[in-house]
């Protein structure tokens, strides 16, 4: 588990505005520019090489028709032809030598441009896909960094400490008040919790929305992960799920120990959760992928565990699907890379990225980006 030092939250930007400002999306457009006029550029000399090929076949077949005409004439003429006849002959053995020459061009064309469609297919295109995958994992470790920052420093708030000390209405009602403080100015959370060492939580940043006061939440992740932790510099965490104490929407909750008189070290008095706004940070990046409409339209994107869960979508299934683990085998031995597998029927370029991690954080999840390629 993490153990840097709590420092000041960083930022009270929404996750989808975060996730906007760093992604170095006009880089990518041009790369993704360069690899379909490449593709294009093939495409068009393979047309011409072909029609080239065709019309040498056409020239040949009119040729040996002359030849064969010229012979015909020479024959009737008897001697005065004979001269005439053989060069008709050469004529259409030549013809017959260039047709061949033609046919074997043809064949070598084919297969040239064919390997070299392969490799834009494959090679370049995994290459983008995976640098595509880097970036998107990335910006979610960054972003989710901020948020183990944020939870180790609000543990340490008076407010926080007081109604679990305390325990008394007032105290309880102001922390209340505290954390919806909080909340106005961190529009990526959804609410803050406040539970004692039992799990009742006692106070909520938003009591008049969100019903969580008086739940237990001794059975959930985040709270049994915080009574884990050694000491203030540890958090705890719930990875991306649908919960209970914010109308099933989708979240991550990020969690620390809040200690005696504040301290780092002071004896455990109770947890606080932060419930983070998931789907506006991974569906804005999930969505915002830089390729185009057309490319998009037939790409999957997403962000899975090492379990194959989707927690993450472009196909909106996040939190409903699963991927098969064995299939997406490669990806969980690299950091980053491509391979070609099927998927759904088709034959696949999946581009893949393993969270590389920001500070002293990381995710541990793997990005991926699958495109059909027949």
């Amino acid at each position: 588990m993490p153990t840097a030092a709590p420092s000041a939250p960083t930022s009270s930007k929404s996750p989808a505005k975060n996730a906007a400002s760093s992604s170095p999306t006009a880089d990518q457009s041009r790369q993704a520019d360069s690899v379909q006029d490449i593709t294009r550029y093939v495409s068009d000399l393979s047309s011409m090489l072909t029609g080239a090929i065709d019309e040498i076949g056409d020239i040949n077949a009119n040729t040996r028709l002359l030849a064969l005409n010229a012979r015909i004439e020479a024959a009737r003429a008897g001697d005065a032809g004979a001269a005439f006849s053989v060069v008709a002959g050469e004529v259409q053995s030549l013809s017959e030598k260039t047709s061949g020459v033609a046919n074997e061009l043809a064949t070598k064309t084919k297969q040239s441009i064919g390997e070299l469609s392969h490799i834009i297919g494959t090679s370049v295109r995994g290459t983008r896909l995976s640098d595509i995958a880097l970036t998107n994992i990335d910006l979610i470790d960054r972003n989710l960094y901020e948020r183990s920052c944020d939870v180790r420093w609000w543990a340490t708030d008076s407010s926080v400490v007081e109604a679990l000390s305390n325990g008394t209405e007032e105290a309880c009602r102001f922390a209340c008040d505290r954390l919806g403080v909080i909340l106005s100015s961190y529009t990526v959370y959804v609410d803050l919790v406040l539970a004692d060492t039992d799990g009742n939580i006692v106070a909520n940043g938003r009591p008049g929305q969100f019903k969580s006061i008086g739940c237990n939440v001794a059975d959930q992740k985040w709270f049994a992960s915080a009574l884990q932790t050694r000491s203030g510099e540890e958090f705890g965490f719930q990875t991306a799920h649908r919960s209970s104490l914010i109308d099933r929407q989708p979240a991550l909750v990020y969690s620390c120990g809040v200690r005696q008189d504040g301290l780092a070290q002071g004896p455990l008095i109770g947890v606080l959760g932060i419930i983070f706004n998931w789907e506006a940070l991974a569906q804005t990046i999930m969505k915002a992928v830089p390729l185009g409409a057309a490319e998009m339209a037939i790409s999957r994107c997403c962000i899975i565990d090492s379990t194959g869960q989707v927690l993450a979508d472009s196909d909106e299934k996040q939190l409903s699907d699963t991927l098969d683990v064995q299939t997406l085998a490669e990806a969980f031995t690299r950091k980053k890379g491509f391979f070609v597998a099927p998927y759904q029927g088709r034959q696949c370029c999946i581009g893949h990225a393993k969270a590389p991690g920001f500070e002293t954080y990381s995710t541990g999840w793997y990005s991926l980006i699958i495109q059909p390629i027949d």
